[in-house]
């Protein structure tokens, strides 16, 4: 079974795509095959992943509308085990272009339901990554709708819990309406400094209100982490060695935890 998980906040600015191109990497490097959907017009996914935008042929974009199966679109990586639905600024179209077709927010949802079609069992992914806008948008809400969970990133600022709070109101209706099946996969703290009490107390006004849904791990402040995408490379690559590069991998082995710990419940 693949397993489709939104990354998804609608403050721009969290750490959202990267949380969404250095986890799609560390469960790469775990052995899992990941694909990562940019579903944003911004595309910084897939220039994060050195997609050269202005050559492609087809883009998420094409799909969305019909013009190109998703087996056109997905490209690969420099990483074993990774690949990418790439996007470019053409995505912008599909908001204006969509708002009036019936079923319009399960777009994403049909595309994706081809992608395992003809496939052998050991090509079939483990995860799909969906990089949604900094915004609750149609292509937002299309992402939510084809997700089977999501992770909300969660900076460790002023003023951050209530934006988690509004956007977990959001799912809900979204829940309600359109994906009685979505649930909240976990809250990310990300942008993590341990030395300032602000940070050290907004993981505690998380711990206390959040509870179990808070990842244990987080992620902390990191210039490899702002420089890894310059060089169009998932800090994993970038620097091995690296916190961030260790956080992500734990972060990794959480949600591959959890997936295992479902498997052996539902198998009993």
């Amino acid at each position: 079974m693949t397993k489709i998980i939104t990354i998804s906040n609608q403050k721009g600015g969290v750490g959202k795509t990267t949380t969404a191109v250095n986890l799609s990497a560390a469960l790469a490097q775990k052995g899992k095959k990941t694909l990562i959907v940019d579903c944003d017009p911004q595309a910084n996914a897939t220039t994060a992943i050195r997609i050269n935008k202005s050559s492609l042929d087809y883009s998420l974009y094409h799909g969305l509308i019909g013009e190109a199966a998703i087996s056109d679109i997905i490209q690969t990586t420099a990483m074993d085990n990774l690949m990418i639905a790439p996007s470019d600024v053409e995505l912008i179209g599909f908001e204006v272009e969509m708002m009036a077709v019936k079923g319009r927010e399960e777009i994403l949802k049909k595309l994706l339901a081809t992608l395992n079609e003809n496939r052998q069992n050991s090509d079939i992914f483990d995860y799909l990554i969906i990089d949604c806008p900094p915004s609750l948008s149609l292509l937002t809400l299309n992402a939510l709708t084809a997700a089977d969970s999501v992770i909300i990133p969660l900076q460790s600022e002023f003023l951050a819990l209530e934006g988690v709070g509004q956007l977990i109101k959001t799912i809900k209706l979204i829940k309600q309406s359109f994906n009685p099946s979505l649930k909240i996969e976990g809250i990310l703290m990300t942008m993590f400094d341990k030395r300032t009490n602000l940070s050290r107390q907004v993981a505690q006004d998380a711990e206390g209100y959040f509870k179990d849904m808070l990842f244990k791990t987080k992620i902390p402040r990191s210039i490899k982490l702002g420089e890894a995408p310059s060089y169009g490379m998932p800090v994993i690559t970038y620097d091995p060695s690296s916190i961030a590069t260790q956080c992500y991998l734990e972060l990794a082995d959480e949600l591959i935890l959890r997936e295992d710990s479902l498997t052996t419940r539902v198998g009993e």
